[in-house]
């Protein structure tokens, strides 16, 4: 029996053990939704660090923003992916985290994506387990959103 079937139903049972509270999911600013569903897939459009509306960090990382501080943003985009995730089909539906896209506004020669977007990736597995193990990718970009040095995308797999 795989370690998804084990846990599945019971993902929202380990937030509070981790310290993590689902926020409201932030009012999209644009034409698109917060998270979609298609067949058993659950895929989230890209969440910044917000806490109350307001990007949390801002600027490039690797000039204005240190990578640990970065890695923290990327942890509380996680956060919101699955705050939106939740009000969509409910956290407990998830069977596996399929993919974490993730990008970075980066300072000229900055090349440490991967150890930012380890927040995100590491916050996953810590509620999720082995079903929290996924396919990545970290991108390097010259801006984001509301001057966000981090933004995060989620695809999820949801149970039948």
């Amino acid at each position: 029996m795989s370690n998804a079937t084990v846990h599945a139903g019971r993902w929202s049972e380990k937030l509070p053990a981790l310290g993590i509270e689902l926020p409201p999911v932030a009012t999209h600013a644009a034409a698109y939704l917060p998270a979609t569903q298609s067949g058993r897939y659950v895929y989230t459009s890209g969440q910044l660090p917000l806490v109350d509306g307001h990007a949390t960090v801002t600027g490039k990382v690797g000039k204005d923003v240190a990578v640990e501080e970065a890695a923290v943003a990327a942890r509380l985009c996680a956060v919101n992916g699955l705050a939106a995730v939740d009000a969509l089909v409910g956290l407990d539906r998830i069977l596996k985290v399929v993919k974490v896209v993730g990008f970075v506004a980066s300072a000229d020669g900055f090349s440490q994506q991967p150890q930012v977007i380890n927040g995100a990736s590491d916050l996953l597995i810590e509620v999720f387990g082995d079903a929290g193990r996924h396919a990545r990718s970290a991108i390097g970009v010259a801006e984001l959103p509301r001057g966000s040095a981090v933004e995060v995308e989620f695809v999820f797999e949801l149970e039948s």
